[in-house]
């Protein structure tokens, strides 16, 4: 059996990096990835997927990437059950990133530095 997935396109917010209580770096980030043809019924020209990396791949995410940054994704597919506030149970699909590389420049205006290589855990 095989649970592959890759993916390129832009971060639709700035990543979300913190540590858990056990001192490991999670960081969660979504990408936007254009539709191939665009719709014409006005549903939205891209799909937009959650991406969650560990370790030192949450790292450079959350250290060098923003909003906009063209990306490359490499990982697999994983589901989770959870409550939400009101109790209802919900399921959410995520993609589990292995590797993350940054695929173009930042802007001038940015202060991050330029990075063209991503970070494995």
């Amino acid at each position: 059996m095989l649970n592959r997935v890759t993916l390129i396109g832009r971060l639709a917010r700035d990543p979300e990096l913190r540590t858990t209580s056990t001192g490991k770096n999670l960081v969660h980030f979504t990408v936007a990835v254009a539709k191939r043809i665009r719709p014409t019924d006005g549903s939205p020209e891209a799909d937009f997927f959650h991406v969650k990396a560990w370790g030192k791949t949450a790292e450079y995410v959350g250290g060098y990437l923003e909003k906009g940054r063209m990306v490359a994704v490499d990982g697999r597919i994983e589901s989770r059950r959870y409550r939400d506030g009101e109790g209802n149970e919900r399921e959410i699909w995520e993609v589990v990133a292995d590797t993350v590389n940054g695929l173009d420049r930042p802007r001038e205006e940015s202060a991050a530095p330029s990075r063209a290589i991503g970070a494995s855990h």
